[in-house]
C-alpha cells in the first residue's frame, strides 16, 4: 500500500509543481494564498500549522507576501500576542484566477477517475490522513514540515528541485 500512495503522491505533485510553476509563484506562496482565498483570514501560525511550515518558515513567506500587498497582517482581536494574515484586493485578485487554472490543470491530472470516484477517494484520504494522524505522537506529527515544501526565491525556480505538495483545495 505505501508504494502505491507513494507513487500516486509524487505524479499529482509533479502536476501540481509544473502547474504553479507556470502560474510564476512558489509552492509556499501560493499555498498561503490559497488558504486565505478559501479558509479566511488566519494567524501565522495557523497558516503554519495548515501547510507544515515551520513558524519561522510562514513568518517569512508572509513577509514576503506582505512585501509584495498581496497580504495584509493585524493584530489578533482575541489574541493582541497574534498577527492575522488577510488577503488584500490585489492579493485576491491574484489568487482567485491563479488558483482556477491550477485547479483546472489539477482536474487534468485526476481525470482518469469519474468525478464519483474522485468523491470517494477524497473522502477516505480524508479518513486515512485522520486515522493514521491519531497514531503518531506531538512531536511526530510536528516534525511533518521537515518535509514541505522549501520556499524558494522566485528568481530561482527555473533551476530549482523542490519538494512540492499535492494541490487543490486545503482541508
Amino acid at each position: 500500500m505505501w508504494l502505491l500512495l507513494w507513487k500516486a503522491s509524487d505524479a499529482i505533485r509533479a502536476h501540481a509543481a509544473r502547474s504553479i510553476d507556470e502560474l510564476g509563484m512558489c509552492l509556499t506562496d501560493f499555498g498561503i494564498l490559497e488558504a486565505l482565498l478559501h479558509k479566511g483570514p488566519m494567524s501565522v501560525n495557523e497558516l503554519g500549522s495548515k501547510l507544515g511550515l515551520t513558524s519561522g518558515s510562514a513568518t517569512t513567506a508572509v513577509d514576503r507576501l506582505v512585501d509584495r500587498r498581496l497580504v495584509a497582517r493585524s493584530i489578533g482581536q482575541q489574541d493582541r500576542r497574534s498577527r492575522m494574515v488577510a488577503l488584500t484586493s490585489s492579493g485576491r485578485s491574484c489568487i482567485a484566477p491563479a488558483f482556477a487554472e491550477h485547479e483546472r490543470a489539477m482536474e487534468q491530472a485526476v481525470s482518469g477517475l469519474s468525478v464519483r470516484e474522485r468523491g470517494t477517494l477524497l473522502g477516505l484520504l480524508k479518513r486515512l490522513g485522520r486515522h493514521a494522524a491519531q497514531g503518531l505522537s506531538g512531536a511526530e506529527r510536528a516534525t511533518k514540515g521537515a518535509t514541505s515544501p522549501q520556499v524558494i526565491n522566485p528568481s530561482q525556480k527555473k533551476n530549482s528541485n523542490r519538494s512540492t505538495r499535492p494541490g487543490g483545495e486545503l482541508s
